[in-house]
């Protein structure tokens, strides 16, 4: 009896080592329950068995609507791939496992799949360009985006908000660009700041990355010229013979083009270059005067103008000194005498003989007339030119001629001279000769002296 017991215990012994032995027949799904797949992307589903040597695989979906995918089934699992990645595949899918056993073993889970879209960063575009205080439009684009009915959109400016938008009452079944436009007017100071648009798509409960996205451009705003003005160095009055440098200064976006120009007369306008720095090396007073600095911005088409006088001084300076018609003249003709000098403040021109010292002319006269000219208007002349800053002199000599010694009527007088001079001088030569030979002889005879002279 006991014999049998224990052979028994030992079959039950076997059983239960074998029983250890063989796994029992189980299934899992990756990934389990739920998964969250972006439009676009690849997407595998896989069906995993255990403890079942020759499983039996089949996919659907809970609607038992079409797969959207392709399945492969292998040894002991399966796979479901949607590649890429549609909206259609937004819904439960049910893997179904059959096991060839004495039971015929039936097993099946279900993973919901779940979608969004929201591929890249938002494109910012501004239309058009920025000018200062003008109407523009900056559009912003988010593409692509699935589900649409949580997009959120901030226009910043800076970290100042522009305008706020979302499209929580968008009926969207399918991605889409959703576009933001703003309209505004940009300012000077706005140059070189950031407008950003900012994209969230916050879905509750579904994990993906990112959920927002972000784009940047920095403003240009074209603006001006504006704030024009004109330095001059060292000042706008200064002597004679200085230095001068008139700098202008604008404020412009893109920079404005620099023409400078000086007033001559009224209505004269004379053009001088386009820096903006107008350097004179060495001022002379005719380089006093109204100067203009005229900016323009091609861009924007607007021109603004800033003017600066110049006023140049120091001490006389003579720049002319003539005698008309000439510096040797006859006796009887009209002579003038003219001087001119320039200064800051005008100079006093006084005209005079230094022979006698007298002044020949009033306070600022440029010119003597000296009608029917004698000799004892001959001499040196003096011109003085004075101002608060000094003096300067200047002479000029007027040389007469008596009528008699005028070249038309002294030729005819040595052609006379010479034509007398020239038969003359061989007669009275012929003349002594004789003389001499009468005196040796005692009696000449002409005749007989021309022949022995030849």
């Amino acid at each position: 009896m006991f014999k049998e017991m224990g052979r028994t215990s030992q079959a039950v012994l076997v059983i239960l080592s074998v029983l250890r032995t063989v796994k029992a027949f189980e299934m899992e799904i990756i990934p389990a329950e739920r998964t969250v797949a972006q439009i676009g992307d690849t997407l595998i589903l896989t069906c995993n068995t255990t403890g079942c040597a020759s499983p039996i695989f089949s996919w659907r979906t809970q609607m038992d609507s079409p797969l959207e995918g392709k399945v492969i089934n292998h040894k002991t699992h399966s796979t479901l791939t949607m590649n890429p990645v549609r909206v259609v595949n937004s819904r439960s899918y049910l893997c179904t496992v059959i096991c060839e056993t004495a039971e015929k073993e039936r097993k099946e889970k279900s993973v919901k799949v779940e979608l969004y879209s929201f591929p890249s960063d938002p494109i910012i575009e501004i239309s058009p360009s920025l000018v200062a205080g003008e109407p523009a439009t900056v559009i912003c684009k988010i593409p692509d985006v699935y589900p649409s009915d949580h997009l959120e959109v901030l226009l910043k400016k800076d970290e100042h908000i522009l305008h706020e938008k979302d499209f929580f009452q968008d009926e969207s079944i399918t991605t889409e660009t959703k576009i933001v436009t703003y309209t505004f007017h940009p300012v000077a100071e706005d140059t070189g700041k950031e407008i950003t648009c900012v994209a969230r798509l916050p879905i509750a409960n579904m994990d993906f990355e990112p959920k927002e996205r972000s784009s940047s451009l920095k403003l240009n705003a074209n603006f001006g010229p504006q704030n024009t003005a004109i330095t001059a160095s060292p000042g706008n009055s200064l002597m004679e013979g200085d230095s001068l440098n008139l700098t202008c200064v604008t404020q412009s976006n893109p920079p404005a083009q620099i023409v400078w120009s000086k007033y001559l007369a009224e209505e004269s306008i004379q053009h001088l270059t386009r820096n903006n720095v107008l350097s004179i090396p060495h001022v002379h007073f005719n380089d006093s005067g109204l100067y203009i600095c005229e900016v323009i911005n091609l861009v924007t088409n607007k021109t603004e103008k800033a003017t600066v006088d110049i006023i140049i001084q120091g001490a006389p300076v003579i720049t002319k000194l003539s005698i008309e018609p000439s510096t040797t003249v006859r006796e009887g003709e009209n002579v003038s005498i003219q001087c001119s000098a320039e200064s800051n403040p005008p100079p006093k021109i006084i005209l005079r003989r230094k022979s006698d010292n007298a002044n020949m002319g009033p306070y600022s006269a440029r010119s003597i007339l000296l009608p029917s000219v004698m000799f004892q208007n001959g001499g040196d002349y003096e011109c003085v030119a004075e101002n608060k800053f000094g003096n300067r002199k200047s002479e000029i000599t007027l040389n007469v001629k008596s009528r008699l010694e005028e070249p038309d009527q002294m030729i005819p007088l040595i052609i006379a001279f010479s034509s007398v001079a020239a038969v003359a001088v061989p007669a009275v030569a012929i003349l002594i000769y004789v003389s001499r030979q009468a005196k040796i002889n005692g009696s000449y005879s002409l005749v007989k002296a021309l022949r022995l002279k030849v």
